[in-house]
């Protein structure tokens, strides 16, 4: 429960206002194609172990959230975005 309360509250607090800036926390994944429903270009948001991979809908103003990820340390920012959900 607190992992998700945490990344809600950097969801809100980091892409509500400009989602496609670039930041220490933030990155573009160009060329990216993930195995999951997205829009290119995907962006990733890290917060703590966790990945949150968004695709923003500039015109609308409305960020997706399109997977959250935990990542460990051997695993690669490739490996998350082919990692099947078995949720």
């Amino acid at each position: 429960m607190y992992d998700r309360r945490r990344i809600v509250e950097e969801i809100q607090s980091q892409l509500e206002d400009q989602p496609t800036l670039i930041t220490k926390n933030r990155k573009l994944l160009e060329g990216a194609v993930p195995d999951f429903e997205h829009v290119a270009p995907i962006w990733e948001l890290r917060v703590s172990e966790f990945r949150v991979f968004y695709d923003v809908d500039e015109f609308a103003r409305v960020v997706f959230v399109r997977a959250v990820r935990r990542k460990r340390q051997v695993q690669t920012t490739e490996d998350l975005i082919h990692e099947r959900d078995n949720r």
